[in-house]
Formats: structure tokens, C-alpha cells, sequence
């Protein structure tokens, strides 16, 4: 019974990528976009940011190597709330048709934050030492995190190409009651990926972060 329910949601995932398989182009487009400028920012910085910038991650290791008790819970509700206004904010201007290129923006500078922060680990710690903070710190949370975000953006889209095909007032309150609902469950992903970046990320990270 189990099986078949993992079986049904996949399929219905599927469905929705393959229906909207250009708007996931265009915003996985515009993500990799944003994650190579991250990556060339970086290495481009001058020798003075960038030493400052390497003595805060040293300093911030070094802390957290210190650290005895983490207070997960308010870690947890910070995250929780940073991506709960994350989601709000998509789905906000994807209910209006001048708010879709700021929902381009706004993936844009997802992928710009995440480049940054992978290029500048790297940079920093080295090849070997810089994938593996990554992979503890980013990698988890960001299988949830990063397709929830994109699947937000893409129902946006198809909100307003909806809207332009037929503007009658009873169209878009079915097409803004779709966008609502599936914007909330994708909260509910962005949720589950806080809970795993605050319980497991965090956890994997006090155990290897002697090592760093």
C-alpha cells in the first residue's frame, strides 16, 4: 500500500515536470545562470575581501568547534521563517503579471548564493575539504530546497500564461486557488528541508568539524 502511494506521487511529480517542461527549462536556465555568476563573483574578488571573507569562515569554524549546545529550536524557527517569507514572496508576485520577472530575480539570486557559496568553500578550504563541507552543509537540504523554489517559480508562470489565454474573473480565481494550493505544499517541502538542515546537517557538521 505504501509502495503504491510512493509509486502514485512520483508519477504525478513526473506528469507535472513533463506538462511544464519548457517553464522548468527557462527557470532552471536562469538558476544555472545565477549559480555561474556566484562562481565567476568569486573569482574575481580583490585580496581583501577575499582575506576577509576567509579569516569570518575560518573564525566561524573555529566557534562552532567550541560550540557545546546548539539551540536547534530557534535555528530551526529562523530557517522555518526565512523560508516561509521566501515562499510568500513567490507566491505573491507570481499571482501578478508585472511580478514574474522579479520571481526571475529572485531565482536568479538563489543560484547566485548558492555558486557563491560553493566557489568560495572551495576556494577557501581546498578541492577535497571544500566538496565535503558542502556536501554536509548544502547538499541535504538543498534536494528539497532547490526544486521546491523552482517549482514555485514554474507555477507562477503557468499562472500568468494562464491568465493571458483567458481573462474572464472566473478563470483566474480558479488558476490563483491552483497557484495557492501548490505553492502550499511546496512550503510544506521548504519546511521539511529546514528541519533537515537544522537536525541532520547540523548534527553531521559537529561531527566532522574537527577535521576542517
Amino acid at each position: 500500500m505504501k509502495e503504491k502511494k510512493q509509486l502514485r506521487v512520483f508519477k504525478i511529480i513526473k506528469e507535472h515536470v513533463i506538462n511544464n517542461k519548457k517553464e522548468y527549462a527557462i527557470i532552471f536556465l536562469i538558476f544555472v545562470i545565477g549559480i555561474f555568476s556566484g562562481v565567476f563573483f568569486v573569482n574575481h574578488l580583490q585580496e581583501t575581501p577575499k582575506t576577509e571573507i576567509t579569516n569570518y569562515l575560518n573564525q566561524f569554524i573555529e566557534k562552532f568547534k567550541e560550540l557545546e549546545n546548539i539551540n536547534r529550536i530557534e535555528l530551526l524557527k529562523n530557517s522555518v521563517v526565512q523560508n516561509i517569507g521566501l515562499a510568500i514572496i513567490i507566491w505573491f508576485f507570481g499571482t501578478t503579471v508585472i511580478g514574474i520577472p522579479i520571481v526571475f530575480a529572485i531565482i536568479l539570486y538563489r543560484g547566485f548564493c548558492l555558486g557563491y557559496t560553493i566557489s568560495l568553500c572551495i576556494t577557501i578550504m581546498g578541492l577535497g575539504k571544500g566538496i565535503s563541507f558542502i556536501l554536509i552543509i548544502l547538499l541535504l537540504q538543498n534536494i528539497l530546497l532547490i526544486p521546491a523554489i523552482l517549482a514555485l517559480a514554474v507555477s507562477g508562470i503557468k499562472l500568468y500564461k494562464s491568465i493571458m489565454k483567458d481573462k474572464t474573473k472566473e478563470n483566474i480565481k480558479i488558476e490563483i486557488l491552483r497557484h495557492t494550493i501548490f505553492s502550499t505544499i511546496m512550503l510544506i517541502v521548504l519546511i521539511i528541508a529546514s528541519t533537515i538542515e537544522i537536525f541532520i546537517s547540523t548534527n553531521l557538521l559537529k561531527v566532522v568539524i574537527k577535521y576542517f
